[in-house]
């Protein structure tokens, strides 16, 4: 007997509202014990892959890859076979609290109901005559996914203005042309197209109200987007339409690229930095010939074999001492309070550049590893990061920021602060540069710090101080002997 349990799909971090399905790890047919992967989701901080609450047999996948879906929304159904939630027979099924809410990976899930599937059209209404409409502040747009045409759309300079006006069709014209249709007062359906095909006619800049479909029942496919494209890819080739005559001009040279994921979370958490915290940044050039020096002789020591030993470790260190002496710069604003939160422990942030965008995982307690637990530390946190694997937990938490422009080639900047935190050094590139040195100009390894800091809780002299003493160790490591 089937007994049909949905997934939805929960909140893998932190009170986030949805999640793009990357890839699906089952299909339908297949057997899944609990626990098993069922797909990959990319929320606003990680790539995380669910787990199966169930056991059984897949039966249907309600979203394809691709697709971004809301917090509490069913994914996928499973037949449990009548052995209930938690796998099976025998076995309990999942908790649940009052209210009747399920537990999910992180707190508690939507209260459970039946989701129903949008059944799908297959023919609509016919379209009312214009005039039926009424004024035409009251007729609805004659494309789904477009302005209405009556309204001469802005282009980019480059057209004479004979060609844009012959660019337009009349409201007559494009209703005989876009393959879609209306209800009475509720203006035109939308074109039945699978998320896949929906996202490469974004990309190519296909507008699917002007596409004819012909998969079954009337859903457009990819082949029937590309032979649109070829066509809009035709200067101004005249193509009849009923007894009208439609001109398509060339694609615009662009490539829109929806903005989602981790590229939304950081837009949004820079904007808010940006305006909320007052930043003030500080430079020091400093030469680490000594610590460069350093780094050759502990590659060779057994302790740090193994480990990647480079610039960063050292720059890492040098801050987690310099903290210790100015508590001040690890610490937060809270403004709800009006304090400001000085933290104990230095939950040390490494701005990482990843395919799906920036991330800032975060190393626990840092100040409290030794070099060689650093080094590995720094190794892992990396490693992960550009992996796209890191648990969203290491992605909260963080007190204060390192960012490595040096890596690009890069001398320095002016970083913005992670939202929460004070302070963020940016650790521009290692050059061999002309120094004076003992009274003589020779060359020498030289780089340069800058530190951005929230001017509410660190003032100009506070972040100086902290920024010199990390020049300092950096410049000299056997200062660390005195801190």
């Amino acid at each position: 007997m089937a007994d049909l349990r949905q997934f939805r799909l929960p909140d893998v971090g932190e009170g986030l509202t949805e999640g793009e399905i990357l890839t699906w790890l089952v299909a339908v047919g297949d057997t899944v014990a609990v626990n098993q992967p069922l797909c990959e989701v990319e929320t606003a901080k990680a790539a995380v892959e669910l787990p199966s609450p169930y056991a059984g047999t897949v039966t249907d996948l309600l979203f394809d890859a691709g697709t971004t879906v809301d917090v509490g929304a069913p994914i996928i159904t499973i037949d449990t076979g009548g052995e209930g939630a938690g796998g099976p027979a025998g076995e309990a099924p999942a908790p649940s609290s009052a209210g009747g809410r399920t537990a999910v990976l992180v707190g508690y899930g939507p209260r459970t109901t039946e989701a129903t599937r949008r059944p799908r059209r297959s023919a609509a209404p016919p379209v009312l005559p214009e005039a039926d409409y009424g004024s035409g502040a009251e007729r609805p747009p004659l494309l789904a996914t477009a302005p209405d045409v009556t309204v001469k759309p802005v282009r980019h300079g480059g057209l004479e203005a004979g060609r844009a006006a012959e660019a337009h069709a009349t409201v007559a014209d494009t209703e005989a042309a876009a393959p879609t249709s209306a209800v009475p007062g509720s203006g035109p359906s939308r074109p039945l197209a699978k998320p896949p095909v929906r996202k490469y006619a974004r990309d190519v800049g296909v507008d699917l109200a002007t596409v004819t479909g012909t998969g079954e029942g009337g859903v457009v496919t990819r082949a029937d987007v590309d032979a649109v494209r070829a066509l809009s890819d035709r200067p101004m080739a005249d193509s009849p339409v009923g007894t009208a005559t439609v001109r398509t001009e060339v694609a615009l040279d662009e490539t829109r690229i929806p903005v989602k994921g981790v590229r939304k979370h950081t837009a949004a958490a820079m904007v808010a930095s940006a305006f909320t915290a007052p930043h003030v940044t500080v430079f020091h050039t400093v030469d680490v010939t000594r610590t460069m020096k350093l780094r050759q002789r502990l590659m060779a020591r057994p302790e740090l074999a193994g480990v990647k030993v480079g610039p960063l470790l050292f720059v890492a260190k040098a801050l987690l001492l310099a903290t210790k002496r100015h508590p001040m710069v690890n610490s937060s604003w809270d403004e709800a309070a009006q304090e400001i939160v000085v933290k104990s422990r230095v939950n040390l942030g490494i701005a990482a550049a990843t395919p799906r965008g920036l991330v800032v995982p975060n190393i626990k307690d840092a100040g409290s590893l030794t070099l060689p637990e650093l080094a590995g530390a720094l190794a892992d946190l990396t490693a992960t990061a550009r992996a796209g694997r890191t648990p969203p937990a290491d992605l909260s938490g963080g007190s204060i920021t390192i960012t490595n422009v040096g890596v690009f080639g890069v001398d320095t900047g002016t970083p913005l602060l992670n939202p929460g935190e004070s302070a963020i050094l940016a650790f521009g590139a290692i050059r061999e540069t002309p120094w004076v040195h003992k009274g003589q100009v020779v060359p020498r390894q030289v780089t340069t710090l800058a530190l951005s800091f929230d001017h509410r809780i660190i003032d100009g002299e506070l972040g100086s101080r902290f920024l010199a003493d990390v020049g300092a160790l950096l410049h000299d490591p056997g200062t660390a002997l005195t801190f």
